[in-house]
Order: C-alpha cells, then structure tokens, then sequence
C-alpha cells in the first residue's frame, strides 16, 4: 500500500514540475510598431542582423507580427516588448507586455 502511495505522490509531483516548465517558456521579443489600424491590434516589425556565411557581409532580415494591444495603449512608431500567447486569430499569437512610447 505504502509503495503504491508513493508512486502516486512521485508522479503528481512531475506533472506538476513538467506544467511549471512549460509555463516559464514563453518567447519575448522587441521591435516597432508600424501599424495599429486595426481594432486592438498593432503590427510590429521585428529588424534582425544576419551574417552571410560565405562573404561574411552583414544584412538586415526584419518581420512583422501581429500582435494583441487590449487597451490600445501604442501608437505608430512606439517601441513595445511583447510575447507569445495561444492564438488570438488566424494570425496573432502575441500579447503586448510593456513598452516605450515615443
């Protein structure tokens, strides 16, 4: 019986620590918003450095993302911290955390 119990208390306590886990591991990313038409979403572009392998020349990759602003709070140009959520929209599965304003 007392195996058996113990068994019990050893599995709860990991699935406990493996939800813990996967809580902490979210995405956070910087970058500018360029665009906040739409109702309670921003577009914010995201410049990343790359280095060519070969020639060894820097380069600029950026990307937009779409990301949730609930209370509307950024404006064009504003710098925002924001990160990953579940999805909100076919393309928006980021969540504004803080930021700068202009």
């Amino acid at each position: 019986m007392d195996n058996t119990k113990d068994k019990k208390n050893q599995k709860e306590k990991e699935d406990n620590t493996e939800k813990e886990i996967k809580a902490v591991i979210k995405r956070k990313i910087q970058g500018i918003v360029v665009g906040d038409k739409m109702n309670k979403t921003l577009v914010v572009k995201v410049n990343q450095v790359k280095i060519h392998p070969k020639y060894k020349k820097r380069y600029t990759v950026s990307k937009r993302y779409k990301v949730h602003d609930e209370k509307e709070m950024f404006r064009e140009g504003d710098e925002v911290v924001f990160v990953e959520c579940r999805p909100l929209s076919k393309d928006k599965c980021w969540r504004v955390m803080y930021g700068d304003k202009k």
